[in-house]
């Protein structure tokens, strides 16, 4: 396992890999790793600064991803919510045929090590409000606003 933190527009972010995938992108270093800057969290970074300069919609870097079934399920469904568009927490449990674990999927949500990849910042609660965010809502807002650009 490795990680390296790089600076960016959102403030400090720590990518961390195995030879699986991308395990983790946090704006805190609360993780375990070697530093090491590899090629993948390179790849990963390059990805994500063009994201962050409106160049880039979708990341392409391999994921490996750590939860359980039902977090997985959530996450990949997080990565088909197209970019630019948000969904609410219950259509997002609707999307997984779990209609009625919208707090379930809010928790899940919220144990995504791969934010921002694993775009769980478009989704939002009934109501329209930005709601939690493991980075927090003011980098939430940046995100959504950097998206609708």
């Amino acid at each position: 396992m490795y990680k390296w933190t790089y600076e960016t527009d959102i403030g400090s972010v720590t990518i961390g890999a195995n030879d699986g995938g991308i395990t983790y992108l946090k704006t805190f270093d609360a993780c375990d790793g070697e530093m090491r800057e590899t090629e993948l969290i390179r790849e990963a970074y390059l990805q994500l600064t063009a994201y962050l300069a409106g160049e880039r919609c979708e990341f392409d870097v391999p994921l490996e991803l750590k939860g359980t079934d039902f977090q997985k399920k959530v996450w990949f469904a997080s990565c088909q919510i197209p970019y630019g568009e948000t969904i609410s927490y219950k259509a997002l449990a609707e999307r997984i045929d779990a209609p009625k674990a919208v707090r379930a999927v809010g928790a899940a949500n919220g144990k995504n090590p791969i934010y921002i990849i694993v775009p769980c910042h478009r989704v939002i609660g009934t109501n329209g409000s930005l709601t939690g965010y493991g980075g927090g809502l003011a980098i939430k807002e940046k995100l959504l606003q950097l998206e609708r650009q």
